[in-house]
């Protein structure tokens, strides 16, 4: 099938969870990830075009809902995701997430899509994209702090993007890395599991932390992060949260994405409000530099931002071309006379 222009919607295309993993598994998860991280790093470049904002946040005592919506002035978008850390311990997803992307000149949406496993996709093409320009360049090896739900995907856009071919795996449940040692076998990477963070950052070039629960809690102290090293911190995203010792940060060269929403929600709310950060769009542009010297510390404060969103959600519309992986989904009330909305109920109404 193919998509239906915006000007001539009698429907919205409409992703499920069932069709994504087919959506995936049809284009091939490394070929994915590759071309995600050029679809946000394309947007990157085209920064300044986009209406930028925090994403609007409902804080609980248990989590967070959170509205995080772009435009580019012909694409609008917008993603609800939640992030609530103790769903694990009641079989539920931490993260989950849907998205919308229209048509600005009408107003009309043109595609609805599960982004529970977007997202994932999304954050480690992300994480990728960025250390392509922040991370040693020989860089072959990578802890993985923090084995859940997003760890398999960040280990194999480190490994299609950078060919990082050994991860040092560590989590504070050892279930976790068994998970995911087991879901990595026969991927070509090495994984090797890890009995402390300590232990997982021995020989690394690049750490990635990423855990769940809300709180401060110090995942990296300043003694095990040395010379010579790009950290991908992804595990934030919320005022309380953080994973990295203050020290550590004022050792590093810091680079986030939207410096108004990473402030509070990133890991440099550890820091004063005008602490120099280096926004990673001005990196990808060519206007300011990424790594320095081999030896610098650099980190990627990423809490997430709406255009990395905007950026999945056009790219995986322009895979549905051609494809029957999308249901046809009646959202819009479309009568033939636009003015007459109230005529359109009364032809419906039930035969007696």
């Amino acid at each position: 099938m193919t998509l239906p222009a915006p000007s001539a919607r009698a429907f919205v295309p409409f992703v499920s969870v069932e069709n994504m993993m087919r959506l995936i598994h049809q284009v091939g998860l490394e070929p994915m990830l590759i071309g995600l991280t050029d679809a946000i790093e394309d947007a990157f470049r085209r920064w300044p075009a986009f209406d930028k904002t925090p994403r609007v946040a409902a804080h609980s005592t248990e989590g967070v809902i959170e509205l995080m919506p772009t435009s580019d002035g012909i694409h609008y978008a917008f993603k609800y995701v939640n992030g609530h850390p103790k769903n694990m311990k009641e079989g539920l997803q931490t993260v989950t997430a849907f998205g919308l992307l229209a048509d600005v000149d009408t107003g009309y949406p043109i595609l609805l899509s599960e982004m529970t496993m977007l997202t994932a996709l999304r954050t480690a093409a992300t994480s990728a994209m960025a250390a392509r320009h922040l991370a040693p360049k020989d860089a072959r090896v990578m802890a993985m702090i923090g084995n859940g739900a997003q760890s398999e995907f960040q280990c194999l856009a480190f490994k299609a993007v950078l060919g990082i071919d050994t991860i040092r795996a560590y989590d504070i449940d050892p279930a976790a890395t068994r998970k995911m040692v087991g879901n990595l076998a026969g991927s070509g990477l090495t994984v090797i599991p890890c009995a402390s963070p300590e232990e997982a950052v021995e020989g690394a070039q690049i750490v990635t932390t990423c855990t769940a629960d809300k709180q401060y809690a110090t995942i990296l102290t300043d003694n095990m992060v040395g010379s010579a090293v790009h950290i991908n911190a992804i595990g934030g995203d919320c005022p309380g949260k953080t994973e990295l010792h203050r020290d550590i940060l004022l050792r590093s060269r810091i680079f986030v994405e939207y410096p108004d929403q990473t402030r509070v929600e990133g890991e440099i709310q550890q820091l004063d409000p005008d602490h120099p950060v280096t926004e990673l769009w001005q990196v990808v542009t060519g206007a300011a530099e990424g790594r320095q010297s081999q030896g610098e510390i650099t980190l990627f404060d990423s809490v997430g931002f709406a255009v990395e969103d905007h950026a999945a959600l056009m790219f995986v519309r322009e895979k549905l071309h051609a494809t029957d992986l999308y249901d046809r989904l009646d959202l819009l009330a479309d009568p033939d006379d636009p003015r007459d909305l109230f005529g359109m109920l009364v032809r419906a109404t039930p035969a007696r």
